[in-house]
């Protein structure tokens, strides 16, 4: 049974930090690249950073050179680091494996709200 559990979400002021944790079971976590989406009040899930098996990372253009995903392997984690948040990156967060499209594993979500 695949199960992915996030963490680390809160409320933050603007231009504060959040750092996302997503620890997965029950899948061979190294073989699969990883995602974070995010879904905000009335809008369409968006796909936010990805992360390789090797470790290649791509970032949605809203949050490159503020959001960095990392993976630790040995710890079946994958971590979503947010700085310099703005009120439009207010969201649930979802961790996600990346081998198929959509993706077939989903976290429950973490709420993210960032106050102006």
């Amino acid at each position: 049974q695949v199960q992915l559990v996030e963490s680390g979400g809160g409320l933050v002021q603007t231009g504060g930090s959040l750092r996302l944790s997503c620890a997965a079971s029950g899948i061979m976590f190294s073989s699969y690249p990883m995602s974070w989406y995010r879904r905000a009040p009335g809008k369409q899930r968006e796909l936010v950073a990805t992360i390789t098996i090797g470790g290649s990372t791509n970032y949605a253009d809203a949050v490159k050179g503020r959001f960095t995903i990392s993976r630790d392997n040995a710890k079946n984690t994958v971590v979503l680091q947010m700085n310099d948040l703005k009120p439009e990156d207010t969201a649930v967060y979802y961790c996600a494996t990346a081998r198929f499209m959509p993706p077939v594993h989903w976290g429950q979500g973490t709420q993210v709200t960032v106050s102006s």
